[in-house]
């Protein structure tokens, strides 16, 4: 019973108590408990029998603490238990659907005891849905037309999909006369790992009222547009062909800053700045921050204003996800973030030798492009077949052909010698000590039995960086986004005992992984891990490529001082783990 099950768990019995008719107090601990836990770097389940550290967590009360003992004993909750008994589990998948909340979900239940998608989709196509409260038309045309949506995709998309897409759309608007800027906001601006939908904030003189229809137009004729989900009078709806959903928005410049930070900010961070806005005798809306008690604009131009209305420092979108930032904004002591600009180093990547397209030289001459100081070429051992992985013969050759190519160089960039060595199902490295120990870079992976038990993983993992040549833990949960889960690992184990040893452990910034996700970098630094950002490169266009990851670094808020790839290539090499 992880963090990320607890707090599932307690969203969807938040849900059911709505649409059961709780209190709505009621309901809202339950949503702020479930995302504190989500957030949290405590392992809940281990401490559930500390009272006190769990109401140390913002958003744990006295009253939650029962039902974490219970979640982590049995899995579930009496609640929980009565109310799926009442309704059944289908209701939790028609929350999915765009449009559809815990009060319609209520209409459908008591009006036409509808409980799961296959019930829904039948009443839609038995018109029994019309003349229901709540649900006209519209209602059930765009219900519908989220079935079929649902149905076809998963919903969410990588980073650098997400990223790629806004780009193409981005120059497509700014062709048209009269749309000055495009800006993408909701969890792509705040760099989350993957993205449900694409929100693009579109200003200029085409987004003045007596303009939209003409642009609205222009929107509507982009050619990836694979169907129209809906279209207002200043905002256009479509899918690609994907299924990413993508909602354009035109709006006047004078009310742009208030619906960047409202179309940016996690639903909590934005729940938290209304609260605060509503004590200052303020209201905060997508058009403006303005007074209650004659509804005057106060601030809406830009988010600095708003912010600073606010007795706030504007914050980086990254941070905003309502994890201590608004006290911190408050109290002005938000951190200073890394920027892609810190990193002077990229030390994973592959080569020809082994699963590579380009060679040591190749991607050294890259980096360079990219203004790196130093790279570290680490290509696969002998374990990965499929990769043409190195045995020690030819570990020792590739080894010295990279010291050629560094010699080569003339100080312009330093090029280390490494090795993306296997961790064997039995903890063991895939090559001899003696072999390892002549190599600057050795990095430690798991790349096969993901099927092991947590208790198995954990000592697997720990008996890899136990080994004295073991100088980074690269991508250690395992995940592949949207592909693959984490393998099963105490990972808060695994970060104490690396912590010890010096280890460093890796946040892979290829956007297929960003593993360490941006929860567990904050166990890494609260561990007192070193931490290393790599690209994994397998290409020369990817090589020193991480804005992804160091979007997930600064979710982490993580600062230049806890990278170790923000020093120097000497400085770097004498903060990893000193060489047996």
């Amino acid at each position: 019973m992880d963090n990320s099950t607890m707090a599932s768990l307690l969203a969807e019995t938040a849900d059911l108590m709505e649409i059961d008719g709780a209190d709505a107090f009621r309901v809202r601990s339950y949503r702020n408990a479930a995302d504190a836990i989500h957030q949290t770097t405590v392992d809940v389940a281990a401490a559930v029998n500390d009272t006190q550290r769990l109401l140390a967590i913002s958003g744990i009360g006295k009253s939650m603490v029962t039902n974490l003992q219970a979640l982590a004993a049995t899995g579930t909750t009496p609640l929980r238990d009565e109310l799926l008994a009442k309704y059944g589990a289908g209701v939790l998948e028609l929350l999915k659907l765009p449009g559809v909340g815990p009060k319609t979900v209520a209409v459908l239940w008591d009006t036409a005891k509808i409980a799961d998608l296959d019930q829904l989709a039948k009443a839609i196509e038995g018109k029994r849905l019309t003349g229901l409260p709540r649900i006209g038309a519209k209602q059930i045309e765009k219900i519908r037309k989220g079935i079929d949506d649902y149905r076809r995709s998963a919903g969410r998309v990588r980073l650098d999909e997400a990223d790629d897409a806004a780009e193409r759309i981005t120059a497509y608007l700014l062709a048209f006369d009269g749309i000055d800027k495009v800006t993408p906001a909701g969890s792509l601006r705040r760099g989350r790992d993957t993205a449900g939908d694409l929100d693009l904030l579109v200003t200029g003189p085409a987004c003045a009222p007596q303009h939209t229809e003409a642009a609205l137009e222009y929107v509507a004729a982009y050619s990836g547009i694979d169907d129209v989900i809906a279209k207002g009078e200043n905002k256009f709806s479509f899918h690609l062909a994907g299924g990413l959903q993508v909602d354009v928005r035109l709006l006047p410049s004078e009310s742009y800053g208030a619906a960047l930070q409202y179309f940016t900010g996690s639903k909590a961070h934005n729940v938290a700045l209304r609260q605060r806005a509503l004590k200052m005798g303020y209201t905060l809306s997508e058009w403006a921050l303005a007074r209650l008690d004659d509804e005057s604009t106060v601030a809406a131009a830009t988010e600095e204003e708003i912010y600073a209305a606010l007795a706030m420092d504007w914050m980086p979108p990254e941070l905003r996800e309502n994890l201590g930032e608004i006290e911190a904004a408050t109290q002005h002591s938000l951190p200073h973030l890394i920027e892609l600009s810190d990193l002077r180093g990229d030390v994973h990547m592959h080569t020809t030798a082994t699963d590579g397209r380009n060679s040591i030289l190749e991607m050294t001459e890259a980096a360079m492009a990219r203004r790196l100081q130093y790279i570290a070429i680490t290509d696969h051992s002998k374990n990965l077949a499929m990769t043409n992985g190195l045995d020690e013969k030819r570990a020792l050759e590739h080894m010295q052909r990279i010291r050629e190519v560094d010699q080569r160089m003339e100080g312009r960039i330093r090029v280390f010698t490494g090795i993306e060595v296997d961790i064997l199902a039995d903890g063991t490295l895939d090559l001899d000590d003696e072999v390892l120990s002549q190599i600057d870079v050795v990095i430690a992976s798991v790349h096969s039995r993901f099927d092991q038990s947590r208790d198995d993983m954990t000592a697997r993992v720990l008996r890899a960086i136990e080994n004295p040549n073991t100088r980074i833990l690269g991508h250690p949960t395992g995940r592949q986004l949207l592909r693959r889960e984490p393998y099963a690992l105490d990972l808060r184990v695994v970060l104490t005992r690396a912590a010890a040893l010096g280890v460093a452990v890796e946040h892979n910034a290829s956007p297929e992984r960003l593993d360490l996700c941006d929860r567990d970098l904050r166990l890494a630094k609260e561990s007192g891990c070193k931490i290393a950002i790599n690209t994994d490169a397998h290409k020369t266009s990817v090589v020193g490529e991480m804005k992804y990851g160091v979007r997930q670094l600064r979710r982490a808020w993580l600062s230049a001082g806890d990278v170790l790839n923000t020093l120097g290539p000497s400085e770097f090499l004498a903060a990893l783990r000193p060489r047996p």
